[in-house]
Parts: structure tokens; sequence; C-alpha cells
């Protein structure tokens, strides 16, 4: 059974019935195929699959019913024409900066990025021949400066993790365009449901899909979304010969997830408001950011291409490492990690952690202070967390 038309449906029935692929059986539940191959009726069945002649499935390491479920859910969602899934968040940054340039080119990426990200920049890409440049990702001139004639691709998050700044995605893609370079955006914070970077003029977006779409603590998954070109040219051979591959269980998981997706971000963001109000202005905490906030230093740009705040909010705590840690062991119901977009509430400590790997004086340009404390909103009642957090301030 074909998958229903979603070109009128809302995101939150997309998020149901996207991508929907029934066999005989006419299951409710889509179906997890756990295969690694396909038999074919004949050799030159065979024969004209692998040369793409006919369509149909080949090899669980790029192609797979349940995975392909859940990209053409997740295109359906982000109003994409095609998508990829990987292994994990990582695998599809990796992923889609690798397709995108060889050696002598050159990325120009917002320095405020995940540790893990700005190490596949400055580093990993340096291996083979890339260079690149970080600038700050508020001030619009610096990627003007930034570009050069070998300059292939942009790279940012928005909001960035942890210190939650919001770029301006429509100018920057602007700016990339007219350098002939491509726009990828890590949308994660976010979500789809917040931000549509391809709307925007992005080129690319990619997610980690163990954070909210999974949204429960169960698995590892990312996804690479873009046009159909986009796709085909620069993503669909790299994961077909290279294998960063979404087991087709992660997949159904994440397939699942995706259904309830919008009631737990929905959630989430209300409490993570409640949250953000609750501490702005208390005397152990020196500041506080959260898109939500009309105090937030990017509030124009956010009321421009975000149709909501975040399940995130961050702060600085008085004392620096020291008072961070005496409220982050004072916790009893907020859990200390370094994942985010979970059914439960939990805090994480960037310096470190996410970004232990950058110098003292890196963070300190990026804003991140060694008291400065990630809060990432789960399902609890708002008023328990409210309770923890500020019970914990009391330790400080």
């Amino acid at each position: 059974m074909p998958a229903p038309s979603v070109e009128t449906y809302r995101p939150e029935t997309r998020l149901v019935h996207a991508g929907a692929l029934r066999s005989a059986f006419g299951e409710i539940s889509e179906a997890l195929f756990l295969t690694q191959a396909y038999l074919y009726e004949s050799a030159e069945e065979c024969e004209a699959r692998f040369s793409g002649k006919i369509p149909g499935y080949v090899y669980s390491r790029y192609s797979n019913p349940t995975m392909s479920m859940f990209e053409q859910r997740m295109a359906a969602l982000e109003g994409a024409e095609a998508a990829r899934a990987t292994a994990t968040g990582m695998a599809a940054v990796t992923t889609a900066l690798m397709g995108l340039v060889r050696s002598g080119d050159h990325v120009v990426a917002a320095k405020a990025l995940f540790g893990s990200c700005r190490w596949v920049i400055e580093e990993w890409l340096g291996r083979f021949g890339v260079t690149s440049t970080l600038v700050d990702g508020v001030d619009l001139e610096q990627w003007r400066r930034a570009v050069t004639r070998n300059t292939k691709v942009f790279f940012l998050e928005s909001p960035t993790n942890p210190t939650l700044e919001v770029y301006d995605i429509g100018a920057i893609a602007e700016i990339a365009h007219a350098a002939g370079a491509k726009l990828v955006v890590d949308n994660v914070f976010a979500t789809p449901l917040y931000q549509r970077p391809l709307a925007l003029g992005a080129d690319c977006v990619v997610y980690s899909a163990t954070k909210h779409i999974d949204g429960q603590g169960r698995v590892l998954g990312g996804i690479i979304l873009g046009s159909e070109k986009f796709i085909m040219d620069h993503v669909h051979q790299v994961i077909r010969q290279t294998g960063p591959s979404l087991s087709p269980f992660n997949a159904w998981v994440l397939l699942k997830g995706l259904e309830t997706l919008s009631v737990r971000v929905e959630r989430a963001t209300r409490t993570a408001a409640a949250v953000a109000d609750a501490l702005a202005g208390h005397p152990k905490i020196t500041r506080l950011i959260y898109p939500g906030r009309k105090d937030h230093p990017q509030a124009a740009t956010i009321a421009k291409q975000m149709t909501g705040g975040s399940t995130l909010c961050s702060f600085e705590v008085k004392g620096g490492k020291e008072g961070a840690f005496r409220f982050l062991n004072a916790l009893k119901l907020v859990g200390i990690t370094n994942n985010l977009g979970d059914a439960k509430s939990l805090v994480t400590h960037p310096t470190t952690t996410t970004h232990q790997r950058l110098t003292p004086a890196q963070r300190a340009e990026l804003g991140i202070g060694d008291g400065l404390v990630r809060f990432s909103a789960g399902l609890e009642h708002p008023d328990d967390l409210i309770g923890d957090l500020l019970g914990a301030l009391e330790a400080v």
C-alpha cells in the first residue's frame, strides 16, 4: 500500500503518517525489516537492480524498507525532497561535509560548534588538504571576509551548543551562494518543528536523531536532508561506498519516536521556558540564555526565523567550576550527562565535557565560562524541576 499524500497535512499529522509502507499483512505499526540483503527472481533482475535500471533494495548498508520509511517521514516533515539516514548525528555531519569537499577546498564555519563538529572542521578535514576559517556566526561581515576562491561550504549550528546563539540563516545562505558555496545547517537544537533551514535558503540540514527524534535515551542515529540533486550528487555515493549506516532496528525506533515528537518537544519547550523564567535574576546566576525570552541577544532573528523557543536553556552559576559542581552535585531529580533532548531532564557542564578539548581562551571567546551549565528540559512536571534547580542553587 503506498504512503498517503502528505503535502497538505500539518507537521503533527506528517509525523504519524508520512512514509508509511505496509506489507501484504496490513500491519498498523510500521514493520521492522531485520535483513542484511535481498533475494532476486533472476540474475537479470539482480543485474538491473545493482545498475539502478530498476528500483529495489540491494543491501541494507544503504537501503532498507524501515530506513526508507524513516527517511521519507523526515523529508516530509522538513520539507525536503530527499534524505539519507546515518548511524549517528556526527556521521551525518561528517558525511555531508566530506561529500562537498576535496583536497584544496576551503570551508567557512561558525566558531560556536559542538566540540566534535569543530574537530571535524579543524582537524579531520585538514588531514585531507581542506582548509577552514572560523568566524563569529552573528557577524555577517566576517562570513563575507572569510570567503576565498576555493570556498565550497558554509557550516553552522543554530541555536548553538551550548550558548544558544541564533544566526541569520537566510542572510548567511545568500553570502554562501554568492560565493558559489553550499550552506549546511545543524538544526538539532531547534528541531524541524521550530526552524526550517531549507526554506530559509540552506542547501542541506543535518540532525542527530539521537536527541529529540528518539528523545527517550534508547538509540543513536542521524539524518541528512536536502534536494534530490544535492543528496544524489553529494551524499548517496558516500554512504553507499563508505557505510556510515543506520541499523534497521534503530531506524524503526526513530520512526516510532517521530510519532510523539511534536507532543514531547512542545511540552519540553514550555518547561524550559518556565525554568528560564524561574532562574532569571537569581542572585547565584550571573547570566541566563533562553531563545524564547525577549532578553536573548538575537531576539529579532529568532522572531524572524523560528516559530518556537527551545527545549534547552543555559546559565552561568557563580563561583566558576567549583560553584557549578556544587550545583550539579546537589541536584536530586535532574541527571548529569552529556546528552540532551530526552524525556528526562538533564544538565551538562560544557567546560569539562562537550567543549573540554578547547583551550580556556577559545572557550572564553565563545562565552563558555567555567560556571556555565546547559539544561535540557524533559517531561517531568515543571514545578518539580524548578524546585530541584532552586534547591541545588542553595549549595552554591
